[in-house]
């Protein structure tokens, strides 16, 4: 393994910025191919339940969270219908999500003030939609692009930055910073979609336990490849 590191680092150091672009965009292609139909998997009705399901996926899967919130989803429709909600009423009702406690917090507090503040309405911009409690770049990405088409950024959740740190575009394991890399060789119109292919890559190839190399149609483009040729393709 630590041939491969350095390996994997030699090849890293050596890509220009330039052919690190070519070779993000073939990715995108293959994946395109591989999972056409990649999309979020949550579950909502309206732009709140979209927030609430987003705040409920940290640190749970999205089927988990698909199955606790079908009752919640057919009582409680907007932001002030979870507005009125006692803290201790809500966390029995997303224990199952896990940090259940924070989690309903958040959630009752951005009730609040979408209420108060937005007249009910979910926030179009980064900017606002940043003041809500429970709300980072990755929640904030991820809502606005689907409620909205908005797309100021690239959501970046455990799977996206595993993933690009294995391809060698992230440097780092800072979210934010992750983002900003992305956002340099990524074209704007593939931010949105690079996501969930990104996710769907590595919920069925990519995973965190084991990789699937020998079946990935990536192998010959990504420099952590477990049956990777010893010479980089550039």
């Amino acid at each position: 393994m630590h041939k491969f590191r350095s390996y994997t680092k030699s090849w890293i150091r050596r890509e220009s910025q330039a052919k690190k672009r070519v070779r993000a965009s073939k990715i995108l292609s293959l994946l395109k191919k591989k999972y056409p139909k990649a999309n979020m998997m949550l579950n909502y009705s309206t732009h709140f339940q979209l927030l609430m399901a987003v705040i409920l996926s940290a640190q749970c899967t999205d089927k988990k969270v698909n199955e606790v919130t079908i009752p919640i989803f057919k009582k409680y429709k907007k932001a002030s219908d979870f507005a009125k909600l006692s803290g201790s009423q809500l966390e029995k009702m997303v224990r199952q999500t896990g940090f259940y406690r924070n989690k309903a917090k958040n959630i009752i507090a951005a009730a609040k003030k979408i209420d108060k503040e937005f007249g009910g309405e979910l926030p179009h911009t980064m900017d606002e939609i940043l003041t809500i409690p429970g709300v980072a770049r990755k929640t904030a990405n991820v809502v606005l692009g689907n409620a909205y088409g908005v797309v100021e950024g690239i959501a970046v959740d455990t799977h996206v930055a595993r993933i690009n740190q294995r391809w060698g575009f992230a440097t780092t394991d800072n979210p934010v910073k992750i983002e900003r890399e992305l956002m340099k060789l990524i074209p704007k119109k593939d931010w949105f979609k690079s996501t969930y292919l990104t996710i769907e890559h590595g919920r069925e190839t990519c995973t965190a336990q084991r990789r699937k190399c020998n079946e990935c149609p990536l192998k010959s483009l990504c420099p952590s490849s477990l049956v990777q040729i010893k010479k980089p393709l550039h």
